[in-house]
C-alpha cells in the first residue's frame, strides 16, 4: 500500500488542506464589521461592541498570519520548496511588490495633483484651501535637512547592512549574516522612532489641510511599511539563528531583502518630492 505522506515524483508542491484561508476570511470579516460599528457608534442587541469585535478580529488575523507563515516555513524545511516552486514564489513576490508600487503611486498622484495644480481656476475649493500657492498659505513645514535627512541616511545605511547580511549568507558566513540583520533591524527601529518624534512635533495636522492629508498618508503608509519590513527581518534573524537558511535556499530572507530595498527606494522619492521639493517655498517651522 502506498504511503500517503510520500513525496510525489515531480517538482511541484501540492498544498495540503489548510483551515487558514477560511479562518482568515472570517477574522477579516469580523474586523471590518467591528471597525464600521466602532466608527459609526452602532450597537448590536443594545450593546456597543464594535471596538471589541475589531480587536477580536484583528487578533484573529494576527493568529492566522503567524500560523499560516509557520506552515510555509515548515514546508520549506521539509523540502517542498523545490527549484520550480521557488521560481513561482519569486514571481509572486515580484507581483506583490509591483502592487505595492502602484499603492504608493496613488499617494504620489494625490500629492502632485494638489501641489502642481494648486491655483487652477476650475478647482475653486482647492484655491480657497491653498491660498493660491504651495505649500498652502499659513502652513509651517519641516526642514528637510534635519530629521528627514537623518532618516534618509538611516535607511540608506540599513540598505547596505541588509546587503552585507545577504552576501554573508551566500558565502556561508553566519557571523556576517547575524550582524548584518541585527544592524538592519536596529536601524529600522531607529527610523520608526525618529518618524514618531517627527509626527509628534508636526506643525500641521491631518484634518483641514490638503498638505497635511497628502503628507501624512504618503509618509505614514511608508512608515507602516518600514515597521512591517523590520518585523520581517526580525523573523529572518530568528530563523537564521536556528540555522534555517542555507546559501542555496533562503527565500524568506531574499524576499525580506527585496522588500527592504523597495522601502528604501520609496523613501528616496518621498524625501526628494515631498520633503525637499514640496517644502521649497514653505515657511520652516522654527521649533525644530
Amino acid at each position: 500500500m502506498a504511503d500517503g505522506h510520500a513525496k510525489p515524483n515531480h517538482d511541484y508542491h501540492l498544498v495540503n488542506p489548510s483551515p487558514w484561508p477560511l479562518v482568515g476570511s472570517i477574522a477579516a470579516f469580523i474586523t471590518a464589521v467591528g471597525a464600521i460599528m466602532w466608527m459609526k457608534s452602532l450597537a448590536l442587541f443594545g450593546i456597543k461592541m464594535g471596538g471589541y469585535l475589531f480587536i477580536a478580529g484583528f487578533i484573529g488575523i494576527l493568529y492566522v498570519m503567524l500560523s499560516w507563515w509557520s506552515d510555509v516555513v515548515h514546508e520549506a524545511e521539509t523540502g517542498d520548496h523545490t527549484r520550480v516552486v521557488q521560481i513561482s514564489h519569486r514571481y509572486g513576490m515580484i507581483l506583490f511588490i509591483a502592487s505595492e508600487v502602484m499603492f504608493f503611486v496613488a499617494w504620489f498622484w494625490a500629492f502632485f495633483d494638489a501641489s502642481l495644480f494648486f491655483n487652477e481656476t476650475i478647482q475653486a475649493a482647492r484655491v480657497e484651501f491653498t491660498g493660491g500657492h504651495w505649500p498652502p498659505q499659513g502652513t509651517e513645514v519641516f526642514n528637510p535637512w534635519q530629521l528627514p535627512l537623518l532618516n534618509t541616511l538611516i535607511l540608506l545605511t540599513s540598505g547596505t547592512t541588509v546587503t552585507w547580511a545577504h552576501h554573508g549568507l551566500l558565502h556561508n558566513d553566519r557571523s556576517a549574516l547575524t550582524k548584518g540583520l541585527i544592524l538592519t533591524v536596529l536601524l529600522g527601529a531607529i527610523f520608526t522612532c525618529v518618524q514618531a518624534y517627527e509626527y509628534a512635533h508636526a506643525p500641521f495636522g491631518f484634518k483641514g489641510s490638503i498638505y497635511g492629508a497628502t503628507f501624512f498618508m504618503a509618509t505614514g503608509f511608508h512608515g507602516f511599511h518600514v515597521l512591517v519590513g523590520t518585523i520581517f527581518l526580525l523573523v529572518c534573524l530568528l530563523r537564521a539563528n536556528k540555522g534555517q537558511f542555507t546559501p542555496k535556499q533562503h527565500l524568506g530572507f531574499e524576499f525580506a531583502a527585496w522588500y527592504w530595498h523597495f522601502v528604501d527606494v520609496v523613501w528616496l522619492f518621498l524625501f526628494a518630492c515631498i520633503y525637499v521639493w514640496g517644502n521649497w517655498n514653505g515657511t520652516i517651522a522654527t521649533h525644530h
